[in-house]
């Protein structure tokens, strides 16, 4: 029995107002409130009340998430739109701005030599229209002459094709098949006549004839001229265009500027590298067809095929058209070969030569000659030759490479055109760490394990580790408390840990080292992993370590750790900040081994705080972000009493017709060094550094004939001596003949020990090599600075062209080659 006075809990009818968030034709869930009280009267106990279950509730969905996503397809929409409707307008001007980078380097050659542009222009045009005018004669009288062979031509295919015939009609077995399917099909004829014999005569098909209505000769002239005029027109249109595009280059090029964007440094670097990487791809395309034409002149000539010289032309200029171009070339020779050879042996002759020509310009001298001229995925070329044609016709198949190669350079310079470089470009959507990382998020280890697999045999486990792993256990750690679930991260360091697993079974360790660092993981389970492959990469480098598992600083922990003939400690975290737990495990291990060096690694890149803050505050020997640092700060600790600290540049196998093509070229000449000195200061001003060097590697100093730091000393004098060659920098860049950017030389293991270092406090070094004509290196064009610098390929391409430029100015000045002039030869002192 309930008591009256006890509360009883009731159901609330739902109200009809759906509350914001949840679906409106799902109820609310049940309310329970308490009732006011009964009567003092007693009352039957009341039923339980019916609970109802509760509904989920629907999350809000705002109308704006999709309007993104609904705006491009908009747009995109609208552009394909445009492109097809306007293809009258906009295919003559993208055919002109597709002559126009053909033609721009004549007309830039004609101005370099004091042609003024307007002459220029209408030179370049006439000798163009000349040359096509020409090639379109010869190929019409060629043509009009073989017209008068076509009656023996005729016969010949009639005979060709009465035999063939012939043979087809043999008994064989597909006269049996067929056989069978003309009796098939006359069953079929027999059961549909009898089915339309029982419609109704209303229902029968009836018989219509169509007569076409005579077409008048005004009729067909006016056709005529539709069909010629329209092609007409449009070259004319495309003609006035070039010309106007040629004239006026630079006017078009600042509006382009403009219409992309306001920054200006990223659209000029956009039109500058599109019109590069299309005018290379056409000069190339210009080479490939012509070592195909050429050939394919000659052989038809030897064949005997009548007017080998005009299908040689044509299966040139149809190379022009991706795809179907090759094919169509290819069909004329053969079909000529057919009509004039009562045999065989010629069509064969004909197609082995085709095929051959196909498989070497396919297979040899394209990729030869392309590399990665245009950076376009096989794919994209594909799609774009689709989309192109299906908008423009065969113009547009054509244009479709060129237009393609221009969309992918702006979506590589501009970022609100990125998604462009992601959908065309040939580079991996994904960086290597990603892959990595998604790869483990998926549970795909075993695609996983052929990745490091993959790069440790064509690098080393040390630079998977360092360049991919790492990585992709940062990754996991930024990811740690955000999206990632608790599933995610078991799969990330499950998969982890059999990766190691492998690459330790595939590159094992020397077992007998002696154990001199003890790498420990900071806090989490990624920095354990850290830890496995520093240890692992150090054992591969020949230096005994072992992971000493990190437990609850406390101590009973600290009294516990055995770093017996430990000399050194590496200490990795992931935190962003591991300054407060790395100061606190490194005061307590200096209580207990005083001697023990620490050196911390902090995985995660320090953007707020200077390397010489992070240490003393923490207290540590060394701090490094990367493997290869603490490789290199390992070995410049323990190995110093074991090793050389620094190993210098071997001779090159040449060193002695080296040296006398230094001495016979002219470099050393007193009257060079204000002009080097002007070289290496707009060096030190265009890479930002504090100092730029044109050296001169002799046989036991580095010369220095070029300093961008000696400011008001004489423009005449003879190089100076600078550092021995065995601690020269340079002296490598002589020994490999390639250029040496070293980013760091505190944190390279090959540069770590170098005397600049402690000397100078030099910590970057960039040199490219200074080549003479006879591809000896005689120097360098040398980067230096204090503090650590990254190049970029563009930049590391930007020094080795001002290396080059120095080497033209030397040959410009001395008026000879390198080795006809002696030092300080009269030639020099003009």
């Amino acid at each position: 029995m309930v008591s009256a006075q006890e509360s009883l809990q009731v159901r609330i009818p739902p109200t009809p107002c759906a509350a914001p968030g949840r679906r409106p034709d799902h109820p609310p869930p049940a309310r329970f409130v308490n009732p006011p009280s009964p009567s003092p009267s007693p009352a039957p106990p009341a039923p339980p009340p019916e609970r109802v279950p509760a509904t989920p509730e629907w999350p809000d969905v705002e109308p704006t998430a999709h309007r993104p996503l609904m705006h491009w397809l908009v747009s995109l929409a609208v552009i394909v739109t445009a492109l097809y409707f306007g293809r009258d307008v906009l295919m003559p001007l993208a055919l002109a701005v597709l002559v126009g980078f053909v033609l721009d380097p004549l007309v830039s050659w004609l101005k370099r030599r004091s042609v003024p542009r307007a002459l220029a222009v209408s030179l370049v045009m006439a000798a163009t229209l000349t040359l096509l005018a020409a090639g379109g004669f010869f190929v019409y009288s060629q043509l009009r002459q073989m017209a008068g062979e076509l009656p023996v031509y005729e016969q010949t295919i009639t005979r060709k094709l009465r035999s063939f015939g012939d043979t087809l009609r043999q008994p064989g077995i597909l006269d049996r098949y067929s056989r069978v399917v003309d009796k098939v099909e006359q069953e079929l004829d027999k059961a549909q006549r009898a089915a339309d014999s029982r419609k109704p005569a209303a229902e029968r098909p009836t018989r219509v004839e169509v007569v076409r209505q005579a077409v008048s000769p005004w009729d067909r002239a006016g056709r005529w001229v539709d069909n010629v005029a329209t092609p007409l027109a449009q070259a004319g249109i495309v003609i006035v265009l070039v010309f106007l595009i040629l004239l006026d280059r630079g006017d078009l090029r600042d509006r382009a500027l403009r219409l992309l964007g306001s920054n200006l440094h990223r659209t000029t670097d956009a039109l500058s590298d599109a019109g590069r990487r299309v005018s290379k791809y056409l000069s190339m395309q210009l080479i490939v067809n012509a070592t195909y034409g050429i050939p394919m002149a000659l052989g038809l000539l030897l064949i005997g095929v009548p007017g080998a010289l005009v299908w040689g032309l044509l299966a040139a200029v149809l190379r022009f058209v991706p795809y179907l171009g090759p094919i169509i070339g290819a069909i004329f020779p053969l079909t000529l070969a057919f009509a004039v050879d009562p045999g065989w042996d010629m069509v064969l002759w004909t197609l082995g030569l085709i095929v051959t020509l196909e498989v070497i310009s396919n297979n040899i001298i394209e990729p030869w000659l392309y590399g990665t001229s245009t950076g376009l995925a096989t794919l994209s070329l594909i799609l774009a030759a689709m989309f192109w044609t299906t908008l423009w016709g065969p113009i547009g198949l054509i244009l479709s490479t060129p237009i393609t190669v221009v969309l992918l350079t702006l979506g590589q310079h501009l970022p609100q055109l990125q998604f462009l470089a992601v959908l065309l470009g040939s580079e991996p959507a994904l960086d290597e760490p990603t892959h990595l990382h998604q790869r483990l998020l998926a549970g795909d280890v075993e695609e996983a394990i052929e990745v490091a697999a993959q790069y440790a045999d064509a690098a080393s486990p040390q630079d998977f580790y360092d360049q991919v792993a790492l990585g992709a256990l940062r990754l996991a750690s930024d990811a740690h408390g955000g999206e990632a679930t608790a599933e995610h991260h078991h799969r990330v360091l499950s998969g982890m840990e059999r990766v190691l697993e492998d690459l330790r079974e595939q590159h094992p360790p020397d077992a007998g080292l002696p154990v001199r660092v003890a790498c420990i993981g900071g806090r989490w389970a990624v920095d354990a992993l850290a830890a496995e492959m520093a240890a692992h990469a150090l054992a591969l480098q020949g230096i005994g370590s072992r992971v000493v598992p990190m437990g609850e600083m406390r101590s009973d922990y600290f009294a516990q750790l055995d770093l017996e003939g430990v000399e050194l400690v590496c200490l990795g975290f992931f935190a962003a900040d591991p300054r407060t737990l790395a100061k606190f495990f490194v005061r307590r291990l200096r209580r207990r081994w005083p001697d023990v060096r620490v050196i911390v690694a902090a995985w995660s890149p320090q953007a707020d705080a200077t390397e010489a803050t992070v240490l003393e505050d923490i207290g540590a020997d060394a701090l490094v972000g990367s493997l290869q640092e603490l490789v290199a700060q390992v070995r410049s600790r323990l190995l110093s009493a074991d090793a050389a600290p620094y190993a210098p540049a071997p001779l090159p196998e040449n060193e002695r017709a080296r040296l006398q093509a230094l001495h016979a070229s002219g470099l050393l000449a007193p009257t060079l060094r204000g002009r080097f000195d002007v070289i290496a200061r707009r060096a030190a001003d265009a890479f930002e550094c504090r100092n730029a060097q044109i050296t001169l590697v002799d046989g036991d100093w580095q010369l220095v004939h070029g300093d961008a730091s000696a400011a008001g000393r004489p423009d005449s004098g003879a190089p100076e001596h600078g550092a021995p060659r065995a601690d020269s920098l340079c002296g490598h860049v002589v020994a490999t003949g390639q250029t040496l950017v070293l980013p760091d030389l505190r944190r390279d293991a090959r540069f770590a020990a170098h005397p600049a270092l402690t000397a100078h406090g030099l910590r970057f070094y960039a040199g490219a090599p200074l080549r003479s004509h006879d591809s000896f290196v005689l120097g360098t064009l040398c980067l230096r600075d204090t503090e650590p610098h990254q190049l970029s390929t563009r930049d590391i391409m930007l020094l080795e062209n001002m290396a080059d430029e120095v080497m033209r100015s030397v040959r410009a000045q001395t008026g000879a080659r390198d080795g006809s002039l002696a030092d300080g030869s009269p030639a020099l002192a003009r």
